[in-house]
């Protein structure tokens, strides 16, 4: 009886394969719009796609995941991992949905790929919003790598590791592993009290289908730093320009998402205003897992 219920109340949604891409949709199509960018390179929207994307078309919305060229479910040896690519797989995911414009979520390095879209195709995009986004690369693991001199200032071998993390070349694939591998060590990516609601939601991913493909392949971060002139940026002054073109920019962080400084947070919030910026307590970097009801009710309060 209870699966007999679970499908009677399952949102309706197609799945579709096109140039290599994986996508789904979940919900109302006369709902406004919203697609989800996953993180990476070497990323995929299992997670979000898992946890999430029904919860939010239970709000209102049509949501659209998909996963990159080359990355995740849609695998393509062929891929190249530059914004180009990434651009063109996005307007793709607008063709196949026919779409005009959408609300664009996207999460992590999947924010910097989202605002990259949003200053190129204005037209298309009715919102803009950074959940736990890169914005400012270069302070990131300038900012991960200061912490962890702090927490190992007193074991030479680790400090050491460290300085060789920071003598690396920055615009490298090793570097940026490097300094994520650091953060992860020092539970940068975790939140503080695991709730029970963000403990089942861990738990039912881990148990689902999702989780089985929760594919990630290797090689795309080293073919995005061979192959994409555009790397390590500092998106604020990008973010100010979409701004001024009148789309709405919203930002919602946790506060324990160890990756980011006070500095980056205080600069996102002058940009997007008090008004459209939100920090959740006890809630890292997979915001809409941590703390799923204040994810959701920002996005509902800021519906566009």
């Amino acid at each position: 009886m209870k699966w007999i219920l679970l499908l009677l109340f399952t949102l309706p949604f197609s799945s579709v394969q096109a140039q290599n891409i994986y996508s789904k949709d979940y919900g109302n199509k006369d709902n406004p719009p919203i697609i989800f960018i996953h993180g990476g390179p070497s990323g995929n929207a299992t997670l979000f796609e898992a946890t999430t994307a029904e919860a939010l078309a239970n709000k209102g919305f049509y949501v659209i995941v998909y996963d990159r060229r080359g990355e995740g479910r849609s695998k393509d040896d062929n891929a190249t991992m530059t914004f180009k690519e990434s651009f063109d797989d996005l307007l793709q995911i607008y063709k196949t949905y026919n779409l005009k414009k959408a609300n664009i979520l996207g999460h992590s390095f999947g924010g910097i790929i989202a605002t990259l879209f949003t200053d190129q195709y204005p037209q298309k995009v009715s919102s803009l919003t950074l959940v736990g986004a890169l914005f400012s690369q270069q302070e990131t693991y300038d900012h991960i790598l200061h912490q962890a001199k702090e927490k190992f200032k007193n074991d030479p071998s680790k400090l050491k590791q460290i300085n060789d993390i920071d003598s690396l070349n920055k615009n490298s694939a090793e570097y940026r592993k490097s300094c994520y591998d650091i953060a992860s060590e020092l539970n940068f990516f975790t939140m503080p009290n695991q709730t029970p609601k963000s403990q089942q939601l861990r738990n039912d991913y881990n148990a689902s289908d999702f989780y089985k493909n929760n594919f990630r392949n290797p090689s795309s971060p080293l073919k995005f730093y061979k192959n994409e002139a555009q790397n390590n940026l500092d998106n604020k002054d990008m973010l100010k320009n979409i701004k001024k073109k009148g789309i709405p920019i919203f930002a919602i962080y946790g506060k324990d998402d160890g990756i980011f400084s006070e500095k980056q947070i205080n600069d996102l919030i002058h940009i997007t205003g008090k008004e459209n910026f939100k920090l959740v307590d006890n809630c890292s970097h997979y915001l809409f897992v941590d703390q799923q009801d204040e994810f959701l009710k920002f996005i509902v309060h800021h519906r566009h």
